[in-house]
């Protein structure tokens, strides 16, 4: 397959076949790191959407970006979830420089959480397709200035966050929340041991943001060890040969009998800006 051509079917085998958990884990810490942006964790603490309904907020956006993964750009679904996306954020005072770093942040967490932590390696092809998607989600999202390559990604993400990286209160409540948030997804006597987990795997430029203290050596290699050795274990299993999409996922919870895509997301709140943070099914679907 040829990388700016069939990069939707390119992605979909990756991050359905090849690395589900793996994806699905690099895309929360994809979206953790925006809330390092003051703008932008400020802009989520004002809505609540990550503080008061922490759950629905995770299953919304999970679901609407996994109907494009699994229908398309073009399918009804697809079309569905793109246009939610956009009503939100057509609803808001969003610049178009925090919206392009947000899909950086889609592009290049995954290829470094791989480089860590994956079983392999993301190979050359398999970037080009990643690019190329988020270029066509950039693009219907009307997002301006796209990079043109992963390393354009790569570079862009970069230079935003040395330049906007800081501090700000409502941020560290969006933080907060969030851990919590992965917390609640385990027995309630392993919930320090989730959150301490979590902190671990935080770069140092994230501690700093949200003024964390730096997990000691033992804790930071306990936690990436025990992924690595994850990696190694799946490495040994046979190939998956059916594709794992995020609804089916565990730590989605709150639509037990199913949804509709057009009532997903967030809906403008008078006097607030709004989330610039982008979070799908025309027909009820069940959530296996």
């Amino acid at each position: 397959m040829d990388p700016e051509r069939d990069f939707h079917e390119i992605y979909r085998i990756t991050v359905t076949r090849e690395f589900p958990w793996d994806v699905t884990r690099a895309l929360e810490l994809a979206l953790y790191r925006t809330y390092a942006v003051p703008g932008i964790g400020r802009l989520l603490d004002e809505t609540a959407e990550l503080t008061g309904r922490s759950q629905k907020r995770y299953d919304d956006t999970a679901l609407l970006l996994d109907a494009v993964v699994e229908h398309g750009f073009d399918a009804e679904e697809g079309r569905t979830a793109i246009r939610r996306i956009n009503q939100m954020h057509r609803s808001y005072d969003i610049s178009n420089d925090d919206m392009r770093y947000v899909l950086c942040t889609f592009v290049v967490t995954p290829k470094r959480w791989l480089d860590d932590f994956g079983w392999r390696r993301l190979c050359c092809h398999e970037l080009r397709a990643f690019a190329a998607y988020y270029r066509a989600l950039g693009t219907r999202m009307g997002i301006k200035d796209l990079p043109e390559s992963y390393e354009d990604f790569e570079r862009t993400l970069d230079a935003y966050e040395d330049e906007h990286f800081g501090w700000d209160p409502g941020a560290r409540r969006v933080s907060d929340a969030t851990l919590g948030l992965m917390a609640s997804w385990y027995p309630a006597p392993l919930a320090p041991l989730v959150r301490g987990a979590s902190l671990a795997l935080l770069d140092d430029a994230l501690l700093r943001a949200f003024r964390y203290p730096r997990p000691g050596p033992v804790a930071r290699g306990v936690t990436r060890g025990a992924l690595r050795l994850r990696a190694r274990a799946v490495r040994l299993m046979p190939p998956r040969r059916k594709p794992h999409y995020a609804r089916q996922n565990p730590e989605i919870k709150g639509y037990p009998g199913g949804y509709e895509l057009p009532e997903l997301g967030t809906w403008p709140t008078p006097g607030v800006r709004g989330c610039p943070v982008p979070g799908h099914r025309s027909s009820r679907t069940p959530a296996d």
